[in-house]
């Protein structure tokens, strides 16, 4: 890749990190590009080279944040036996919503953020079910993705609790190691 190819990925990359904090303290209705631009450290102008408007923006963060995600769970689950696979799943959902900027939004928009889970619940726990073992891994899988939700709508920082709770509700006997290092997004940083 190319320097200037770099450096177009970086900005992108450091503008969608930005508005996972922005949406974090105002919201989707608030959201303010001039914010976004302040808070990843580039000019107006910059932005709208990158996102053409507020919605072009929310759009592909979406798209953004659902690869995190993904690759997160995907790095997680690569290197450990399928055993423990779910269980490393498990472990990237605790960290990233202890963690996760974006996900405070619930604080600020809560109406906003009923209407997505919903849609995103059946998403979880499809890509869950498919880590599960036994004759009820659908019941696992959606036994966990509630507590889940329910950690993600009242949220507290017992990590320790809140993974033991999953593992619970989705049957896990087999642990996978602790994670080597933390997630982290397409800018670098650990979250």
């Amino acid at each position: 890749m190319s320097d200037l190819a770099d450096e177009h990925s970086s900005t992108r990359q450091r503008i969608l990190s930005a508005t996972a904090e922005v949406l974090g303290r105002n919201g989707t209705t608030k959201l303010s590009l001039s914010d976004v631009a302040t808070e990843a450290q580039v000019s107006r102008p910059t932005l709208y080279r990158y996102f053409s408007d507020k919605q072009v923006l929310l759009d592909e963060f979406a798209v953004w944040e659902r690869h995190l995600y993904e690759r997160a769970i995907a790095e997680a689950t690569a290197a450990v036996p399928a055993a423990q696979k779910l269980d490393a799943a498990l472990q990237v959902i605790v960290r990233y919503q202890l963690s996760y900027p974006g996900l405070r939004t619930v604080d600020v928009e809560p109406d906003q953020v009923i209407r997505r889970v919903a849609r995103i619940i059946p998403l979880m726990r499809e890509r869950l079910q498919r880590l599960c073992t036994g004759p009820d891994s659908g019941l696992s899988a959606a036994t966990a993705v509630r507590a889940a939700i329910s950690q993600y709508l009242v949220h507290s920082d017992d990590s320790a609790d809140f993974l033991a709770q999953l593992r619970h509700a989705a049957r896990v006997t087999q642990f996978a190691p602790p994670p080597r290092h933390a997630v982290s997004d397409a800018d670098g940083r650990c979250s």
